[in-house]
Protein backbone atom coordinates (compact mmCIF):
# COMPACT_ATOMS: atom_id res chain seq x y z
CA UNK A 1 0.00 0.00 0.00
CA UNK A 2 1.41 3.83 -0.07
CA UNK A 3 1.35 5.76 1.61
CA UNK A 4 -1.30 8.09 3.07
CA UNK A 5 -1.97 11.27 1.01
CA UNK A 6 -1.40 14.69 3.88
CA UNK A 7 -4.00 15.67 5.40
CA UNK A 8 -5.30 19.18 3.48
CA UNK A 9 -7.45 21.71 5.07
CA UNK A 10 -10.71 21.03 5.69
CA UNK A 11 -10.24 16.66 5.26
CA UNK A 12 -10.10 15.13 8.65
CA UNK A 13 -7.93 11.44 8.59
CA UNK A 14 -10.60 9.60 6.47
CA UNK A 15 -11.20 12.32 3.80
CA UNK A 16 -8.90 14.11 2.16
CA UNK A 17 -9.68 17.63 0.49
CA UNK A 18 -8.94 17.80 -2.66
CA UNK A 19 -10.33 20.41 -3.97
CA UNK A 20 -7.39 22.64 -1.67
CA UNK A 21 -5.10 20.95 -3.59
CA UNK A 22 -6.23 22.99 -6.56
CA UNK A 23 -7.00 26.61 -4.89
CA UNK A 24 -4.32 28.13 -6.61
CA UNK A 25 -5.96 27.60 -9.87
CA UNK A 26 -8.28 30.11 -11.35
CA UNK A 27 -9.71 28.22 -14.10
CA UNK A 28 -12.99 26.11 -12.96
CA UNK A 29 -12.67 23.73 -15.40
CA UNK A 30 -8.90 23.28 -14.96
CA UNK A 31 -9.11 23.00 -11.22
CA UNK A 32 -11.92 20.41 -11.70
CA UNK A 33 -9.66 18.45 -14.13
CA UNK A 34 -7.08 18.26 -12.36
CA UNK A 35 -9.20 17.14 -8.87
CA UNK A 36 -11.26 14.53 -10.51
CA UNK A 37 -8.02 13.06 -11.66
CA UNK A 38 -6.00 13.34 -8.50
CA UNK A 39 -8.99 10.89 -7.42
CA UNK A 40 -9.32 8.69 -10.14
CA UNK A 41 -6.18 8.04 -10.39
CA UNK A 42 -4.96 8.16 -6.42
CA UNK A 43 -2.98 4.80 -5.80
CA UNK A 44 -4.73 2.82 -3.23
CA UNK A 45 -3.54 3.38 0.18
CA UNK A 46 -4.71 3.64 4.45
CA UNK A 47 -6.80 7.09 3.27
CA UNK A 48 -9.48 4.96 1.38
CA UNK A 49 -9.34 1.94 4.09
CA UNK A 50 -10.18 4.67 6.74
CA UNK A 51 -12.71 6.08 4.35
CA UNK A 52 -13.97 2.40 4.19
CA UNK A 53 -14.52 2.20 7.98
CA UNK A 54 -16.08 5.37 8.88
CA UNK A 55 -18.51 4.87 6.06
CA UNK A 56 -18.93 0.89 6.54
CA UNK A 57 -19.99 1.49 10.29
CA UNK A 58 -23.02 3.07 9.43
CA UNK A 59 -24.19 0.01 7.73
CA UNK A 60 -22.85 -1.95 10.46
CA UNK A 61 -24.93 -0.17 12.60
CA UNK A 62 -28.04 -0.32 10.30
CA UNK A 63 -27.58 -4.11 9.66
CA UNK A 64 -27.37 -4.60 13.44
CA UNK A 65 -30.68 -2.92 14.07
CA UNK A 66 -32.60 -4.33 10.93
CA UNK A 67 -31.32 -7.59 11.42
CA UNK A 68 -31.90 -7.58 15.23
CA UNK A 69 -35.58 -7.73 14.53
CA UNK A 70 -36.21 -11.18 14.43
CA UNK A 71 -34.73 -12.23 18.02
CA UNK A 72 -36.29 -8.80 19.01
CA UNK A 73 -40.20 -9.98 17.98
CA UNK A 74 -38.92 -13.38 19.87
CA UNK A 75 -38.49 -12.01 23.34
CA UNK A 76 -41.14 -9.14 22.91
CA UNK A 77 -43.75 -12.17 22.43
CA UNK A 78 -42.34 -13.85 25.55
CA UNK A 79 -42.31 -11.03 27.37
CA UNK A 80 -45.74 -9.31 26.59
CA UNK A 81 -47.63 -12.32 25.42
CA UNK A 82 -47.67 -14.63 28.11
CA UNK A 83 -51.11 -15.88 27.54
CA UNK A 84 -50.19 -16.80 23.98
CA UNK A 85 -47.83 -18.86 24.81
CA UNK A 86 -44.85 -16.49 24.05
CA UNK A 87 -45.58 -15.70 20.63
CA UNK A 88 -46.29 -12.35 19.37
CA UNK A 89 -49.43 -12.45 17.12
CA UNK A 90 -48.18 -12.20 13.35
CA UNK A 91 -50.27 -9.60 12.40
CA UNK A 92 -48.24 -7.45 15.40
CA UNK A 93 -44.69 -9.42 14.87
CA UNK A 94 -45.12 -8.30 10.70
CA UNK A 95 -45.74 -4.95 11.63
CA UNK A 96 -42.22 -4.36 13.60
CA UNK A 97 -40.59 -5.95 10.75
CA UNK A 98 -42.09 -3.67 7.77
CA UNK A 99 -41.73 -0.40 10.42
CA UNK A 100 -38.14 -0.02 9.83
CA UNK A 101 -38.48 -0.63 5.93
CA UNK A 102 -41.30 1.87 5.49
CA UNK A 103 -39.16 4.36 7.59
CA UNK A 104 -36.11 3.25 4.86
CA UNK A 105 -37.67 4.10 2.14
CA UNK A 106 -38.84 7.75 3.49
CA UNK A 107 -35.20 8.25 4.37
CA UNK A 108 -33.63 6.93 1.11
CA UNK A 109 -35.93 9.51 -0.96
CA UNK A 110 -35.52 12.33 1.32
CA UNK A 111 -31.96 12.23 2.37
CA UNK A 112 -31.09 10.94 -1.27
CA UNK A 113 -32.75 14.19 -2.55
CA UNK A 114 -31.47 17.07 0.11
CA UNK A 115 -28.18 15.26 -0.97
CA UNK A 116 -28.18 16.60 -4.38
CA UNK A 117 -29.62 19.46 -3.48
CA UNK A 118 -28.07 21.23 -0.66
CA UNK A 119 -24.94 18.76 -0.37
CA UNK A 120 -23.50 15.53 1.06
CA UNK A 121 -21.53 17.51 3.33
CA UNK A 122 -24.45 19.40 5.27
CA UNK A 123 -26.50 15.91 5.27
CA UNK A 124 -23.77 13.25 6.13
CA UNK A 125 -23.72 12.59 9.93
CA UNK A 126 -27.48 13.88 10.49
CA UNK A 127 -28.60 10.40 9.60
CA UNK A 128 -26.47 8.64 12.05
CA UNK A 129 -27.50 11.13 14.89
CA UNK A 130 -31.36 9.89 14.10
CA UNK A 131 -30.56 6.49 14.52
CA UNK A 132 -28.35 6.90 17.50
CA UNK A 133 -31.50 8.41 19.34
CA UNK A 134 -33.92 6.83 17.90
CA UNK A 135 -32.07 3.30 19.22
CA UNK A 136 -31.81 4.69 22.24
CA UNK A 137 -35.30 5.76 22.66
CA UNK A 138 -36.55 2.00 21.52
CA UNK A 139 -34.44 0.54 24.07
CA UNK A 140 -36.37 2.70 26.66
CA UNK A 141 -39.82 1.80 25.11
CA UNK A 142 -42.44 0.12 27.55
CA UNK A 143 -45.76 -0.93 27.96
CA UNK A 144 -48.25 0.83 29.63
CA UNK A 145 -51.90 1.27 30.29
CA UNK A 146 -53.15 3.92 27.39
CA UNK A 147 -50.59 2.54 24.66
CA UNK A 148 -49.16 -1.16 23.15
CA UNK A 149 -45.64 -1.26 23.19
CA UNK A 150 -46.54 -2.61 19.57
CA UNK A 151 -47.52 0.68 18.99
CA UNK A 152 -44.43 2.45 20.64
CA UNK A 153 -41.78 -0.20 19.16
CA UNK A 154 -43.63 0.58 15.46
CA UNK A 155 -42.79 4.61 16.41
CA UNK A 156 -39.24 4.74 16.72
CA UNK A 157 -38.41 1.90 14.15
CA UNK A 158 -39.62 4.38 11.57
CA UNK A 159 -37.93 6.83 12.79
CA UNK A 160 -34.89 4.57 13.32
CA UNK A 161 -35.50 3.40 9.59
CA UNK A 162 -35.70 7.45 8.88
CA UNK A 163 -32.09 7.01 9.64
CA UNK A 164 -31.15 4.10 7.98
CA UNK A 165 -32.35 5.14 4.84
CA UNK A 166 -30.23 8.21 4.85
CA UNK A 167 -27.37 6.06 5.15
CA UNK A 168 -27.78 4.42 1.54
CA UNK A 169 -27.31 6.95 -0.44
CA UNK A 170 -25.12 8.90 1.39
CA UNK A 171 -22.37 6.33 2.31
CA UNK A 172 -22.57 5.05 -1.80
CA UNK A 173 -21.88 8.22 -3.12
CA UNK A 174 -19.07 9.63 -1.25
CA UNK A 175 -17.20 6.84 -1.21
CA UNK A 176 -18.16 6.16 -4.52
CA UNK A 177 -16.86 10.32 -5.51
CA UNK A 178 -13.84 9.83 -3.42
CA UNK A 179 -12.72 6.54 -4.54
CA UNK A 180 -10.13 5.73 -7.18
CA UNK A 181 -11.15 4.12 -10.41
CA UNK A 182 -9.52 1.42 -10.45
CA UNK A 183 -10.85 -0.03 -6.97
CA UNK A 184 -13.86 1.81 -6.75
CA UNK A 185 -16.19 -1.03 -7.07
CA UNK A 186 -14.03 -2.93 -3.58
CA UNK A 187 -14.45 0.35 -1.92
CA UNK A 188 -18.12 0.29 -2.05
CA UNK A 189 -18.40 -3.51 -1.56
CA UNK A 190 -16.03 -3.09 1.49
CA UNK A 191 -18.49 -0.45 2.75
CA UNK A 192 -21.94 -2.70 2.01
CA UNK A 193 -19.62 -5.88 3.46
CA UNK A 194 -20.31 -4.07 6.85
CA UNK A 195 -23.60 -5.11 7.19
CA UNK A 196 -22.55 -9.10 7.56
CA UNK A 197 -19.81 -7.34 10.58
CA UNK A 198 -23.58 -5.88 11.71
CA UNK A 199 -25.66 -9.27 11.37
CA UNK A 200 -22.52 -11.41 13.04
CA UNK A 201 -22.46 -8.77 16.39
CA UNK A 202 -26.08 -9.31 16.68
CA UNK A 203 -25.91 -12.89 17.09
CA UNK A 204 -22.75 -12.58 19.42
CA UNK A 205 -23.99 -10.27 21.37
CA UNK A 206 -27.42 -12.09 21.79
CA UNK A 207 -25.09 -15.55 22.75
CA UNK A 208 -23.66 -12.96 25.44
CA UNK A 209 -26.48 -11.88 27.01
CA UNK A 210 -28.25 -15.73 27.05
CA UNK A 211 -25.34 -16.52 28.93
CA UNK A 212 -25.48 -13.74 31.13
CA UNK A 213 -29.12 -14.51 32.04
CA UNK A 214 -28.20 -18.08 31.90
CA UNK A 215 -29.86 -19.02 35.35
CA UNK A 216 -33.36 -17.12 35.07
CA UNK A 217 -33.75 -18.39 31.66
CA UNK A 218 -33.40 -22.36 32.66
CA UNK A 219 -36.08 -21.99 34.99
CA UNK A 220 -38.71 -22.07 31.75
CA UNK A 221 -38.76 -25.04 30.09
CA UNK A 222 -40.63 -23.06 27.22
CA UNK A 223 -41.97 -19.80 25.81
CA UNK A 224 -44.98 -20.64 27.34
CA UNK A 225 -43.44 -20.49 31.26
CA UNK A 226 -41.33 -18.34 31.02
CA UNK A 227 -42.57 -15.84 33.52
CA UNK A 228 -41.53 -14.00 36.55
CA UNK A 229 -37.24 -14.17 37.24
CA UNK A 230 -37.41 -15.58 33.35
CA UNK A 231 -39.61 -12.83 32.00
CA UNK A 232 -37.69 -10.31 33.46
CA UNK A 233 -34.45 -11.61 32.28
CA UNK A 234 -36.00 -11.45 28.43
CA UNK A 235 -37.25 -8.23 29.14
CA UNK A 236 -33.54 -7.06 30.15
CA UNK A 237 -32.61 -9.53 27.24
CA UNK A 238 -33.91 -7.42 24.13
CA UNK A 239 -33.31 -3.95 25.83
CA UNK A 240 -29.58 -4.43 25.85
CA UNK A 241 -29.57 -6.21 22.36
CA UNK A 242 -31.24 -2.97 20.83
CA UNK A 243 -29.63 -0.53 22.88
CA UNK A 244 -25.68 -2.12 21.56
CA UNK A 245 -26.84 -0.99 18.55
CA UNK A 246 -25.82 2.72 19.47
CA UNK A 247 -22.52 2.13 20.26
CA UNK A 248 -20.95 2.13 17.03
CA UNK A 249 -23.04 4.96 15.50
CA UNK A 250 -21.40 6.99 18.56
CA UNK A 251 -17.56 6.34 16.98
CA UNK A 252 -18.48 7.31 13.41
CA UNK A 253 -20.31 10.45 14.24
CA UNK A 254 -17.43 12.83 14.61
CA UNK A 255 -15.68 11.66 11.44
CA UNK A 256 -19.19 12.03 9.56
CA UNK A 257 -19.55 15.52 10.71
CA UNK A 258 -16.73 16.80 9.57
CA UNK A 259 -16.04 15.73 6.13
CA UNK A 260 -15.16 17.85 3.48
CA UNK A 261 -17.53 18.50 0.52
CA UNK A 262 -17.28 15.70 -2.20
CA UNK A 263 -15.11 18.06 -5.00
CA UNK A 264 -17.37 16.39 -7.71
CA UNK A 265 -20.51 17.97 -5.74
CA UNK A 266 -18.55 21.30 -5.63
CA UNK A 267 -17.62 21.71 -9.13
CA UNK A 268 -20.99 20.07 -10.53
CA UNK A 269 -23.44 20.98 -8.30
CA UNK A 270 -22.46 24.05 -5.97
CA UNK A 271 -20.37 25.54 -8.20
CA UNK A 272 -19.63 27.54 -5.24
CA UNK A 273 -15.63 26.79 -4.50
CA UNK A 274 -14.98 29.81 -2.35
CA UNK A 275 -17.71 29.34 0.02
CA UNK A 276 -16.63 25.66 0.52
CA UNK A 277 -13.44 26.96 1.49
CA UNK A 278 -14.42 29.01 3.63
CA UNK A 279 -16.49 27.10 5.22
CA UNK A 280 -14.24 24.48 5.97
CA UNK A 281 -11.90 26.95 7.87
CA UNK A 282 -14.92 28.05 9.61
CA UNK A 283 -15.44 24.44 10.72
CA UNK A 284 -11.90 24.58 12.19
CA UNK A 285 -12.28 27.76 14.34
CA UNK A 286 -15.58 26.51 15.91
CA UNK A 287 -17.96 28.30 13.85
CA UNK A 288 -21.13 26.81 12.19
CA UNK A 289 -20.21 28.30 8.61
CA UNK A 290 -18.51 30.45 6.67
CA UNK A 291 -18.54 33.94 6.09
CA UNK A 292 -15.92 34.58 2.95
CA UNK A 293 -15.49 37.92 1.22
CA UNK A 294 -18.74 38.71 -0.67
CA UNK A 295 -16.70 40.06 -3.97
CA UNK A 296 -14.68 37.37 -4.12
CA UNK A 297 -17.50 34.84 -3.38
CA UNK A 298 -19.48 36.61 -6.19
CA UNK A 299 -16.93 36.50 -9.03
CA UNK A 300 -16.00 32.84 -8.05
CA UNK A 301 -19.43 31.82 -8.86
CA UNK A 302 -19.61 33.91 -11.94
CA UNK A 303 -16.52 32.52 -13.37
CA UNK A 304 -18.03 29.01 -12.55
CA UNK A 305 -21.83 29.90 -14.02
CA UNK A 306 -19.79 30.84 -17.05
CA UNK A 307 -16.73 28.66 -17.61
CA UNK A 308 -17.95 24.89 -16.25
CA UNK A 309 -19.72 22.91 -19.18
CA UNK A 310 -21.09 20.66 -16.65
CA UNK A 311 -25.14 20.75 -16.95
CA UNK A 312 -26.91 22.45 -14.22
CA UNK A 313 -29.36 20.75 -11.92
CA UNK A 314 -33.14 21.17 -12.52
CA UNK A 315 -36.26 19.46 -12.22
CA UNK A 316 -36.72 20.68 -15.99
CA UNK A 317 -33.30 19.22 -16.65
CA UNK A 318 -34.04 16.17 -14.42
CA UNK A 319 -36.94 15.04 -16.58
CA UNK A 320 -35.11 15.71 -19.81
CA UNK A 321 -32.99 13.36 -18.37
CA UNK A 322 -34.48 10.58 -17.38
CA UNK A 323 -37.30 10.74 -20.30
CA UNK A 324 -34.42 9.59 -22.58
CA UNK A 325 -34.47 5.81 -22.47
CA UNK A 326 -30.38 5.34 -22.63
CA UNK A 327 -30.84 7.05 -19.31
CA UNK A 328 -34.21 5.61 -18.32
CA UNK A 329 -33.97 2.31 -18.26
CA UNK A 330 -30.63 2.35 -16.19
CA UNK A 331 -32.77 3.45 -13.63
CA UNK A 332 -35.11 0.79 -14.37
CA UNK A 333 -32.72 -1.71 -13.88
CA UNK A 334 -31.02 -0.34 -10.69
CA UNK A 335 -34.83 -0.01 -9.04
CA UNK A 336 -35.91 -2.77 -10.58
CA UNK A 337 -33.11 -5.00 -9.94
CA UNK A 338 -33.08 -3.64 -5.90
CA UNK A 339 -36.95 -4.56 -5.96
CA UNK A 340 -36.72 -7.99 -6.86
CA UNK A 341 -33.40 -8.89 -4.75
CA UNK A 342 -34.98 -7.29 -1.54
CA UNK A 343 -38.24 -9.55 -1.86
CA UNK A 344 -36.78 -12.35 -1.78
CA UNK A 345 -33.66 -11.24 0.63
CA UNK A 346 -35.78 -9.30 3.21
CA UNK A 347 -38.23 -12.09 3.03
CA UNK A 348 -36.07 -15.00 4.95
CA UNK A 349 -33.49 -12.53 6.65
CA UNK A 350 -35.78 -10.71 9.17
CA UNK A 351 -37.55 -14.62 9.21
CA UNK A 352 -34.09 -16.18 10.22
CA UNK A 353 -35.40 -17.26 13.74
CA UNK A 354 -38.57 -18.51 12.18
CA UNK A 355 -36.65 -20.49 9.39
CA UNK A 356 -34.52 -21.79 11.77
CA UNK A 357 -37.49 -23.11 13.69
CA UNK A 358 -38.94 -24.61 11.17
CA UNK A 359 -36.09 -26.84 9.85
CA UNK A 360 -35.52 -28.00 13.36
CA UNK A 361 -32.18 -25.90 13.96
CA UNK A 362 -33.60 -23.61 17.43
CA UNK A 363 -35.27 -26.28 19.39
CA UNK A 364 -34.15 -27.09 23.19
CA UNK A 365 -35.54 -28.75 26.73
CA UNK A 366 -35.39 -24.87 28.20
CA UNK A 367 -36.00 -21.03 26.81
CA UNK A 368 -31.69 -20.97 27.58
CA UNK A 369 -31.50 -23.69 25.26
CA UNK A 370 -34.23 -22.22 22.53
CA UNK A 371 -32.75 -19.02 22.58
CA UNK A 372 -28.99 -20.03 22.53
CA UNK A 373 -29.62 -22.37 19.50
CA UNK A 374 -31.60 -19.98 17.92
CA UNK A 375 -28.55 -17.09 18.10
CA UNK A 376 -25.88 -19.84 17.35
CA UNK A 377 -28.23 -20.84 14.29
CA UNK A 378 -27.98 -17.19 12.79
CA UNK A 379 -24.17 -16.84 13.90
CA UNK A 380 -23.60 -20.12 11.34
CA UNK A 381 -25.63 -18.60 8.66
CA UNK A 382 -23.81 -15.09 8.71
CA UNK A 383 -19.91 -16.72 9.27
CA UNK A 384 -20.72 -19.71 6.45
CA UNK A 385 -23.21 -17.71 4.16
CA UNK A 386 -23.59 -13.98 4.05
CA UNK A 387 -19.95 -12.82 4.85
CA UNK A 388 -18.10 -14.85 2.88
CA UNK A 389 -20.46 -13.78 0.34
CA UNK A 390 -19.80 -9.87 1.07
CA UNK A 391 -15.63 -10.42 1.00
CA UNK A 392 -15.94 -12.62 -2.46
CA UNK A 393 -17.58 -9.67 -3.85
CA UNK A 394 -15.02 -7.11 -2.98
CA UNK A 395 -12.16 -8.96 -4.16
CA UNK A 396 -14.08 -9.49 -7.54
CA UNK A 397 -15.99 -6.90 -8.18
CA UNK A 398 -13.32 -5.02 -10.03
CA UNK A 399 -12.34 -8.46 -11.81
CA UNK A 400 -14.80 -10.16 -13.11
CA UNK A 401 -17.73 -6.53 -12.94
CA UNK A 402 -20.56 -5.76 -12.00
CA UNK A 403 -22.91 -7.11 -13.88
CA UNK A 404 -21.16 -10.31 -14.55
CA UNK A 405 -21.36 -10.87 -10.69
CA UNK A 406 -25.55 -9.93 -10.67
CA UNK A 407 -26.39 -11.96 -13.32
CA UNK A 408 -24.72 -15.20 -11.35
CA UNK A 409 -26.24 -14.22 -8.47
CA UNK A 410 -29.51 -13.99 -9.89
CA UNK A 411 -29.60 -17.16 -11.70
CA UNK A 412 -28.42 -19.56 -9.15
CA UNK A 413 -30.58 -18.10 -6.38
CA UNK A 414 -33.21 -18.94 -8.73
CA UNK A 415 -32.11 -22.47 -8.69
CA UNK A 416 -31.31 -22.48 -5.12
CA UNK A 417 -34.72 -21.21 -3.92
CA UNK A 418 -36.44 -23.64 -6.42
CA UNK A 419 -34.33 -26.57 -5.25
CA UNK A 420 -35.62 -25.26 -1.23
CA UNK A 421 -39.38 -24.91 -2.96
CA UNK A 422 -39.75 -28.17 -4.85
CA UNK A 423 -37.47 -30.46 -2.63
CA UNK A 424 -38.51 -29.02 0.88
CA UNK A 425 -40.81 -31.91 1.91
CA UNK A 426 -38.31 -34.60 0.77
CA UNK A 427 -34.95 -33.17 1.79
CA UNK A 428 -33.46 -33.42 5.26
CA UNK A 429 -33.12 -30.29 8.10
CA UNK A 430 -29.59 -30.47 7.29
CA UNK A 431 -29.83 -30.07 3.81
CA UNK A 432 -32.15 -27.59 3.82
CA UNK A 433 -29.71 -25.97 6.22
CA UNK A 434 -26.80 -26.01 3.89
CA UNK A 435 -29.52 -24.41 0.67
CA UNK A 436 -30.38 -21.67 3.28
CA UNK A 437 -26.65 -21.05 3.49
CA UNK A 438 -25.71 -21.06 -0.10
CA UNK A 439 -28.91 -18.92 -0.31
CA UNK A 440 -27.26 -16.51 1.94
CA UNK A 441 -23.82 -16.76 0.16
CA UNK A 442 -25.10 -16.02 -3.31
CA UNK A 443 -27.79 -13.36 -2.39
CA UNK A 444 -24.49 -11.29 -1.28
CA UNK A 445 -22.13 -12.70 -3.64
CA UNK A 446 -24.32 -11.35 -6.15
CA UNK A 447 -26.95 -8.83 -6.28
CA UNK A 448 -27.64 -7.93 -2.71
CA UNK A 449 -23.96 -6.08 -3.21
CA UNK A 450 -23.94 -5.12 -6.86
CA UNK A 451 -27.62 -3.37 -6.14
CA UNK A 452 -25.95 -1.20 -3.65
CA UNK A 453 -22.57 -0.37 -5.98
CA UNK A 454 -24.30 0.26 -9.73
CA UNK A 455 -26.45 3.13 -8.73
CA UNK A 456 -23.77 4.86 -7.09
CA UNK A 457 -21.62 4.85 -9.87
CA UNK A 458 -23.93 5.27 -13.06
CA UNK A 459 -25.76 8.81 -12.84
CA UNK A 460 -24.69 12.14 -13.29
CA UNK A 461 -22.98 13.97 -10.12
CA UNK A 462 -26.02 16.39 -10.03
CA UNK A 463 -28.99 13.71 -9.61
CA UNK A 464 -26.50 10.82 -8.30
CA UNK A 465 -27.87 10.22 -4.86
CA UNK A 466 -31.77 11.00 -5.66
CA UNK A 467 -31.19 8.40 -8.47
CA UNK A 468 -29.73 6.04 -5.37
CA UNK A 469 -32.29 6.78 -3.22
CA UNK A 470 -34.97 5.48 -5.59
CA UNK A 471 -32.98 2.83 -5.98
CA UNK A 472 -32.59 1.88 -3.02
CA UNK A 473 -36.29 2.91 -2.12
CA UNK A 474 -37.61 0.25 -4.48
CA UNK A 475 -35.60 -2.49 -2.69
CA UNK A 476 -37.24 -1.28 0.26
CA UNK A 477 -40.73 -1.31 -0.98
CA UNK A 478 -39.91 -4.90 -1.86
CA UNK A 479 -38.80 -5.67 1.77
CA UNK A 480 -42.52 -4.24 2.77
CA UNK A 481 -44.06 -7.01 0.07
CA UNK A 482 -42.09 -9.85 1.03
CA UNK A 483 -42.83 -8.70 5.09
CA UNK A 484 -46.63 -7.88 4.86
CA UNK A 485 -47.85 -9.85 1.93
CA UNK A 486 -45.86 -12.76 1.07
CA UNK A 487 -43.72 -14.19 4.13
CA UNK A 488 -47.00 -14.32 6.19
CA UNK A 489 -48.55 -16.96 3.75
CA UNK A 490 -45.64 -19.39 5.60
CA UNK A 491 -48.52 -20.51 8.15
CA UNK A 492 -51.37 -20.96 5.93
CA UNK A 493 -53.05 -24.01 6.33
CA UNK A 494 -51.16 -24.53 10.12
CA UNK A 495 -52.74 -26.64 12.80
CA UNK A 496 -53.31 -25.60 15.94
CA UNK A 497 -50.15 -26.73 18.21
CA UNK A 498 -47.98 -27.79 15.24
CA UNK A 499 -44.08 -27.74 15.59
CA UNK A 500 -41.28 -27.69 12.62
CA UNK A 501 -42.40 -27.88 9.48
CA UNK A 502 -45.54 -28.46 10.14
CA UNK A 503 -46.15 -25.04 11.79
CA UNK A 504 -44.98 -23.52 8.45
CA UNK A 505 -46.83 -25.79 5.85
CA UNK A 506 -46.65 -22.89 3.14
CA UNK A 507 -42.68 -22.13 3.47
CA UNK A 508 -42.33 -24.22 0.19
CA UNK A 509 -44.38 -22.43 -1.89
CA UNK A 510 -43.06 -18.97 -0.46
CA UNK A 511 -39.17 -19.99 -1.33
CA UNK A 512 -41.20 -20.92 -4.93
CA UNK A 513 -42.47 -17.49 -5.22
CA UNK A 514 -39.17 -16.01 -4.12
CA UNK A 515 -37.60 -18.06 -7.33
CA UNK A 516 -40.08 -16.36 -9.56
CA UNK A 517 -38.54 -12.94 -8.21
CA UNK A 518 -35.26 -13.87 -8.63
CA UNK A 519 -35.84 -14.91 -12.35
CA UNK A 520 -37.38 -11.64 -13.09
CA UNK A 521 -33.66 -9.73 -11.53
CA UNK A 522 -32.29 -11.20 -14.54
CA UNK A 523 -34.35 -9.21 -17.35
CA UNK A 524 -33.63 -5.80 -15.13
CA UNK A 525 -29.77 -6.70 -14.65
CA UNK A 526 -29.74 -6.66 -18.79
CA UNK A 527 -30.80 -2.47 -18.64
CA UNK A 528 -27.72 -1.67 -16.43
CA UNK A 529 -24.09 -0.82 -17.80
CA UNK A 530 -20.95 -2.33 -16.58
CA UNK A 531 -19.31 0.01 -14.68
CA UNK A 532 -16.03 -1.57 -13.43
CA UNK A 533 -12.81 0.48 -14.22
CA UNK A 534 -14.82 3.31 -15.60
CA UNK A 535 -14.47 7.03 -14.51
CA UNK A 536 -17.82 8.61 -13.06
CA UNK A 537 -17.49 10.84 -15.84
CA UNK A 538 -17.69 8.17 -18.64
CA UNK A 539 -20.78 6.16 -17.30
CA UNK A 540 -22.61 9.33 -17.44
CA UNK A 541 -21.19 10.77 -20.83
CA UNK A 542 -19.16 13.51 -19.46
CA UNK A 543 -15.85 12.30 -20.10
CA UNK A 544 -14.72 14.99 -22.25
CA UNK A 545 -15.03 17.42 -19.73
CA UNK A 546 -12.29 14.76 -17.44
CA UNK A 547 -9.11 15.05 -18.97
CA UNK A 548 -6.98 12.46 -16.79
CA UNK A 549 -3.45 12.81 -18.51
CA UNK A 550 -3.10 16.18 -17.36
CA UNK A 551 -0.13 16.51 -14.73
CA UNK A 552 -0.89 18.81 -11.87
CA UNK A 553 0.12 21.79 -12.02
CA UNK A 554 2.03 23.57 -9.49
CA UNK A 555 1.73 26.57 -7.66
CA UNK A 556 4.48 28.37 -8.99
CA UNK A 557 4.19 27.31 -12.67
CA UNK A 558 0.92 29.41 -12.13
CA UNK A 559 2.64 32.10 -10.82
CA UNK A 560 5.09 31.89 -13.69
CA UNK A 561 2.50 31.88 -16.20
CA UNK A 562 1.37 34.92 -14.65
Amino acid sequence: MSAPLAKTEGGNSAFHNFNNDFAHIADPNERRRLALAEIDKAPFGWYHVRACIVAGIGFFTDSYDIFAVGLLTTMLGIVYWPKSKGAMPTDSDTAIKVATSAGTVVGQLGFGALADIVGRKRMYGLELIVIIFATLAQALTSNSYSINIVGVIIFWRVLMGIGIGGDYPLSSIITSEFATTKWRGAMMGAVFAMQGFGQLTAAIVMIIVTAGFKDSLKSAKSYATCQGVCGIAVDKMWRILVGFGAVPACIALYYRLTIPETPRYTFDVARDVEKAADDVTAYKAGKSEGSPDEITRVQGRIAGEEKLTIPKASFKDFTSYYSQWKNGKVLLGTAGSWFFLDVAFYGISLNNPVILSTIGFSGGSNVWQILHNTAVGNLIIVLAGAIPGYWVTVATVDILGRKTIQLGGFAILTILFCIFGLGYNHISNHGLFAIYVLIQFFCNFGPNATTFIVPGECFPTRYRSTSHGISAASGKIGAIIAQSAIAPLRIRGEKAGATGRAAAPWLNHVMQIFALFMLLGIFTTLCIPETARKTLEELNGEEDTHVEEIAPATKAEVEDKE
